[in-house]
């Protein structure tokens, strides 16, 4: 009984659905035929915080929009930009972001070269430079964020972190996962492999109760971690793709893109795996690591179980 309310305190503590990785997305189209002509694209996610946030463009534009339409995970409104001058040095602005939201813009210049940029609630306003960088470093952020804020991918990190012991152990685990999902998260956005999306959450979902019961099982704790990180980060790494190819991604510098975002992920793996190893070999000090074992295995399972059922029903909405 006592697990089991500790359990419940635990679900009831954090938003059980989970935060989806989908930022907001502005992408701009300039004209081959006009310099200063601009198509645009608003695409802001249906499961959000608040209200929808919009645009400010420069005062430059003449500005003609299409009533928004839903279309998958995002709210898509058209809008067309008739400039005096190009909007390379000016300024563009997203109001009312939520706390959870950050919006890439992205603009695609008539020579194929682009600029992406990343604002938030608290710098809502990015400048276009007159120069274009060459690396896609807005990606990085973007993998940081979508591993911080993905619940279930941390709880899965705390699962393999209950299961090493060791410090070489946990860098083969952390190694075996980093490989596997740079492996299938480089051939899923360049569509060599591809498995359907909502597969694929459930299946992620079914790695975290497995390693809830894992953590649980005394006779399992020696079984080889880094294979299992391996052949889970695998899926995990299918996750990861679906997530950018959501919001698009740069095919100029899909390479690079795809290596900045991985690296954003693997920093956010090094800020949880520190913070976790440190609590737990604080329970072990102080003889409360079979309890906390136990208490995350509940946990972790049962909100594992929890996505494993709602993802299952979402194919039949």
């Amino acid at each position: 009984m006592k697990y089991l309310c500790k359990i419940i305190l635990f679900i009831f503590s954090i938003n059980i659905h989970s935060h989806e990785f989908n930022p907001a997305h502005l992408i701009i189209d300039q004209s081959s035929i006009n310099e200063n002509l601009y198509e645009s694209t608003w695409l802001y996610p249906v499961k959000n915080i608040g209200i929808r946030a919009s645009v400010i463009f420069p005062d430059i534009c003449d500005i003609q929009g299409t009533s928004p339409f839903v279309d998958g995970k995002y709210i898509v409104e058209k809008i067309t930009l008739d400039c005096n001058t190009s909007l390379k040095g000016k300024s563009i602005e997203i109001i009312n972001l939520s706390v959870l939201t950050d919006a890439l813009i992205t603009v695609n210049y008539a020579n194929s070269s682009t600029y992406e940029g990343l604002v938030n609630n608290k710098e809502p306003i990015i400048t276009i430079p007159d120069e274009v960088s060459y690396y896609p470093t807005t990606y990085l952020y973007l993998g940081v964020d979508h591993l911080l804020n993905g619940i279930d991918h941390i709880l899965f990190i705390l699962g393999l972190i209950f299961l090493v012991r060791g410090t070489w152990n946990i860098i083969k685990t952390i190694t075996a996962f980093t490989l596997a999902h740079s492996i299938t998260l480089g051939l899923t956005v360049l569509n060599i492999i591809s498995l359907p999306q909502a597969t694929v959450e459930i299946l992620i979902a079914l790695t975290i109760v497995y390693l809830a019961l894992e953590i649980n099982d005394s006779k399992k704790i020696d079984f080889t971690p880094w294979g299992l990180a391996f052949g889970f980060g695998l899926l995990h790494g299918m996750g990861f793709a679906g997530a950018l190819t959501d919001i698009g991604i740069s095919n100029e510098n899909i390479f690079l893109s795809l290596l900045f975002f991985n690296i954003g992920i693997e920093l956010g793996q090094l800020i949880l795996i520190p913070i976790f190893s440190i609590l737990i070999w604080i329970a072990y000090r102080l003889n409360y690591y079979s309890s906390t074992a136990n208490t995350v295995s509940y946990a972790i399972g049962s909100m594992g179980f929890y996505w494993v059922i709602v993802r299952f029903s979402n194919l039949f909405i």
